[in-house]
């Protein structure tokens, strides 16, 4: 994974949000068997995209898009991913970007679907003119919007079924996970760390989302009440220390070694309760900034580590 600073990180989540609104073990993202689901049937339609038979050649510039597939049965199908696809570790990366993508390079592929998050110098509209078929897949903004991209995968892939049972394994485990959350007379306030240069998620992000799940409350959201940043506020030293977060979750981790020990280290913010608590966690990177099945996996592990504050 290439190294990316936290303020590019931020841009790109933030340009997701605008653009829709909004950017364990190995459970739901376990890869299932590799047939064709015999539900499927072509010529399949999901939007104005028709594919006349089952592609074979799929080209995923999206790393969520990459996990969608595999989980869903796809994997032998998709022959190329962009240079940010890291998961599941045997996809086929290659030097494709999807933060820059070139239509040439990518129609070098020779794909029968290109899978893409953003439409990036209109690429969809290059590619079309390349008559490559194209389906975009922009950030969610709900976990609804989630199950729906894995649904339409599923449709053009030949694999329905296996996307339907994808997305009732994350909404079953979703829904175990937050059947017994204590109940508190106050919520536990969190904040979430984009990169150490403070940038971080508003509950009206798909990330906000996650944790509200968990019954936490947002430090960010008064830093970007109208909304003007697009959920992805670059907060002060002194709004965190003054918010006193019960919890910090990093999600800066790979990208920016961040970690308890140089949260601690931080100007003012050892007196901090998520400092003091030990109650500075630590989360995968790359899981914190997708919305694919393994959300699960990040939920869960926000729901472990609030549970060890007694209710």
């Amino acid at each position: 994974m290439s190294r990316r600073t936290p303020r590019l990180f931020a841009a790109t989540l933030a340009v997701a949000a605008l653009a829709l609104g909004a950017c364990a073990e190995k459970t739901s993202d376990d890869t299932p068997a590799a047939g064709s689901s015999s539900a499927a049937a072509f010529p399949a339609t999901v939007g104005n995209l028709t594919l006349d038979k089952r592609p074979e050649k799929i080209v995923s510039l999206s790393p969520t898009a990459t996990e969608m597939l595999f989980a869903i049965g796809a994997g032998s199908q998709v022959t190329a991913v962009d240079d940010q696809s890291n998961h599941p570790a045997d996809a086929p990366k290659s030097e494709l970007s999807g933060f820059q993508p070139n239509a040439e390079a990518i129609a070098g592929k020779n794909p029968d679907l290109v899978v893409l998050a953003n439409d990036t110098n209109k690429i969809v509209a290059q590619l079309t003119a390349l008559k490559v078929p194209v389906l975009l897949t922009p950030a969610a903004a709900t976990l609804d919007d989630t199950y729906r991209q894995l649904t339409d995968l599923g449709t053009l892939t030949g694999h329905p079924t296996e996307a339907a049972d994808v997305t009732t394994r994350m909404k079953d485990e979703i829904g175990k996970l937050t059947k017994d959350l204590p109940q508190r007379s106050t919520k536990l306030t969190y904040y979430h760390e984009l990169g150490p240069e403070l940038y971080s998620a508003t509950s009206k992000t798909f990330i906000g989302s996650i944790y509200a799940l968990a019954g936490l409350q947002n430090i960010a959201d008064a830093s970007d009440a109208d909304g003007k940043n697009g959920g992805y506020p670059q907060l002060s030293q002194e709004v965190i220390v003054k918010a006193n977060p019960d919890f910090v979750f990093l999600a800066d981790v790979k990208c920016c070694q961040q970690s308890a020990d140089t949260v601690k280290a931080r100007s003012g913010w050892a007196g901090i309760t998520a400092v003091k608590n030990n109650q500075v966690v630590a989360l995968d990177d790359d899981v914190a900034s997708r919305w694919g099945p393994r959300v699960v996996d990040l939920l869960r592990s926000i729901v472990d580590a609030t549970a060890k504050v007694p209710a």
